[in-house]
């Protein structure tokens, strides 16, 4: 189980670094709805830090402190640099939109 956690963690950590890139590429394009990427690359990264909480849960659940010991620094370094990419794409991606959000 703990390494569908990872996976879908992974896969939710890039996809909320891609949505804002994707937004930013866009801007040129007049989309009404441009407030829809930032808010899905919010939620992919929230659903991405709560896998990582069930992979560390399972572990502890499994009393597997060997593992814990081993990835406790990765576990705590990762999910800070996703939370802070994610926050600085989606600082930017407001940042070029700011002219149409006053609109």
């Amino acid at each position: 189980m703990t390494v569908w956690f990872n996976l879908g963690s992974l896969v939710l950590g890039i996809i909320a670094w891609i949505l804002p890139i994707i937004s930013i590429s866009r801007r040129e394009k007049r989309s009404r709805n441009w407030v829809a990427l930032p808010m899905g690359s919010l939620s992919a990264c929230s659903i991405s830090l709560f896998f990582q909480i069930c992979s560390f849960y399972e572990r502890v659940k499994a009393k597997d402190w060997s593992a814990l010991m081993d990835t406790v620094s990765v576990i705590a370094s990762v999910p800070a640099i996703l939370l802070i990419g994610t926050i600085v794409l989606n600082a930017v991606t407001l940042y070029v939109y700011r002219d149409k959000a006053a609109q």
